[in-house]
């Protein structure tokens, strides 16, 4: 799936976190603005869960302080 995301799409991975000891959720973004949010198991099954358009990274001046 990673590589369809780079070479179909143009996308690169933006972001990861883990959802369970089972599940990590990424979110992947192009320069055009399209987002696609894909979760990958650990079984090594990857699934998209949800694909959209005008993807904006806010950055914040220093999120640990709050």
């Amino acid at each position: 799936m990673h590589e369809k995301l780079e070479r179909q799409f143009g996308s690169q991975r933006a972001a990861t976190g883990v959802r369970s000891p089972e599940q990590i959720m990424e979110v992947w973004t192009s320069e055009k603005g399209d987002w696609t949010m894909v979760v990958t198991y650990s079984t090594g099954t990857s699934c998209i869960v949800a694909m959209g358009q005008d993807w904006f990274t806010h950055a914040d001046a220093d999120p640990a302080r709050g």
